[in-house]
């Protein structure tokens, strides 16, 4: 992720000293949510209030570690190039992760519990480009030993 995002890694987690030792080794900036039980939307909005001054966003999750270099640099370009949203699509199905251009800079820092940013991409679904890719990795989140496995 590091290396499609120039190095401007932002990792928000919950105060876990294992975890935070482990994320010490990568190329990141970590950033501590002590309100992450409350929900991912917390996470988002202390993201993007650490690194206000961006001119926009790229929300990856870090329980979908199998999404491709490329597609986080093809949802990069879409932002550069104007979009406002950005998603990649597979199939015609919509998956992760999702950049945001700074227009969405306050709502997203108002974001609060567990539905993400959803609720902003379907207000302004008009504003959402899909960005076609071959890229699997999109949709496969690990939230389990069976997932691992599979």
């Amino acid at each position: 992720l590091s290396a499609a995002c120039s190095g401007n890694v932002i990792v928000v987690t919950r105060r876990d000293p294992d975890l935070i030792r482990l994320l010490e080794t990568c190329d990141c900036r970590i950033v501590i949510n002590d309100q992450a039980a409350q929900g991912i939307g917390t996470s988002i909005a202390v993201a993007v209030a650490s690194a206000s001054d961006a001119s926009g966003w790229v929300i990856a999750l870090g329980d979908m570690p199998f999404v491709r270099r490329e597609t986080v640099i093809e949802i990069v370009a879409a932002l550069r190039g104007g979009a406002y949203i950005a998603l990649p699509t597979m199939d015609g199905k919509r998956g992760h992760p999702v950049g945001f251009s700074a227009r969405y800079r306050y709502r997203l820092q108002a974001l609060t519990g567990d539905t993400g940013a959803r609720e902003i991409i379907n207000a302004d679904a008009n504003f959402v480009e899909a960005v076609s890719v071959a890229d699997p990795g999109i949709f496969l989140d690990i939230d389990t030993r069976a997932d691992i496995n599979r």
